[in-house]
């Protein structure tokens, strides 16, 4: 690589920032990007933020043929007192770096990387909404950019940092959402990419996901490719239940996506020191439990949505509700102490913040 430094080219015209009261999720961008190139041979090189607008692309660019990319989302959160911070981003890079790692993807200078963030949301600061419950979405992306048509790893690529101010991710905010167990189609398989972040695996979600949406339901919960049995994770996020005291999560094993929000609930429940489980859980074991009582709650984690209660499973035409539709203590603590820290209302024990 050339040089640490990041050059910058300021936009010209700047754009109207939308009301923060009417926000939509990965509606609006800002009016800078971050930019950086790899070449065989040379290495990442020409770090540098410019105007937010299109990239040019021939058409027989790889990314679009073979799907060979990787991404991320992390925030951006504005205080009380007018900072800026963000959430534990330093695990983000080191994330992209892992799914870099499955696809074939040269590893990036995560020191660089995170510079890349802090100085893109610096430039960018009057685009952090200051409004409850909304924060700015930062999206750092990688793909292939060969001019070629051939199933091998590419030669150049591209690594990008765009960022959108957003509200809520669900328009019913922390209302409890109802979720629908698929059963025909899968979403990853150890030894597959289920634990990278790549699009592929989304749009291999997508089908399940119109289903759902067509019956009425939020989210699709996945079950493992092989078995068809256990629970996975919801389809953007992690999931973790309360089952007779205990919290019980899918344990990481290859076709999970590793959630820093996941991680972030488990280190705060054993802070608490309530008891925690990764373990594998069958969709039987589930409905049993909700049927008998024994589920007391349920939650979904990321950071689009932070913690997403769950108040309504469907399974084979089955229906159960969760603590009676209504949010449950564990969740609502959570939830109220991720939001807390994220936003700067209460004390960071953990050190996961970074002020700008």
């Amino acid at each position: 690589m050339e040089t640490k430094t990041i050059k910058t080219e300021r936009a010209s015209v700047l754009k109207p920032k939308p009301d923060s009261a009417t926000l939509k999720f990965g509606a609006t961008f800002t009016d800078h990007m971050f930019l950086m190139n790899h070449t065989d041979g040379i290495g990442w090189h020409d770090p540098r933020i410019v105007p937010y607008g299109p990239i040019a692309l021939e058409p027989s660019s790889m990314v679009f043929h073979y799907a060979q990319e990787v991404f991320e989302g992390l925030k951006a959160y504005r205080r009380a007192d007018g900072g800026v911070q963000l959430f534990r981003p330093w695990d983000n890079v080191r994330r992209l770096n892992r799914s870099c790692a499955r696809l074939c993807i040269p590893q990036l200078d995560e020191e660089l990387a995170l510079k890349g963030i802090e100085q893109l949301v610096q430039i960018d600061e009057g685009w952090v909404p200051s409004a409850p419950q909304t924060s700015l979405y930062i999206r750092p992306f990688v793909i292939a950019t060969d001019p070629a048509v051939g199933v091998h790893a590419s030669h150049t690529y591209l690594f990008c940092i765009i960022a959108c101010p957003v509200g809520s991710y669900y328009p019913a905010g922390m209302n409890p959402v109802s979720i629908y167990v698929e059963s025909e189609d899968v979403r990853a398989v150890k030894g597959g990419t289920g634990d990278a972040k790549t699009g592929g695996n989304y749009a291999a979600s997508l089908r399940a996901g119109e289903r759902a949406e067509q019956s009425g339901y939020s989210q699709v919960l996945w079950l493992d490719g092989v078995h068809r049995k256990y629970i996975e994770e919801v389809g953007a996020m992690n999931v973790l239940f309360k089952i007779n005291g205990e919290i019980v999560t899918p344990p990481l094993g290859g076709s999970i996506l590793p959630g820093i929000t996941r991680q972030s609930c488990l280190d705060l429940l054993k802070s608490w020191e309530l008891p925690v489980s990764e373990r594998p859980i069958t969709v039987d074991e589930l409905f049993a439990a909700a049927e008998n009582g024994a589920l007391e709650e349920a939650w979904g984690s990321g950071t689009a949505a932070v913690i997403s209660p769950i108040g309504e499973l469907c399974w084979n035409k089955k229906k159960v509700s969760i603590n009676g539709g209504e949010i449950g203590p564990v969740t609502q603590r959570l939830y109220d102490t991720l939001t807390g820290i994220q936003w700067g209302s209460i004390p960071d024990p953990f050190g996961w913040t970074l002020t700008l």
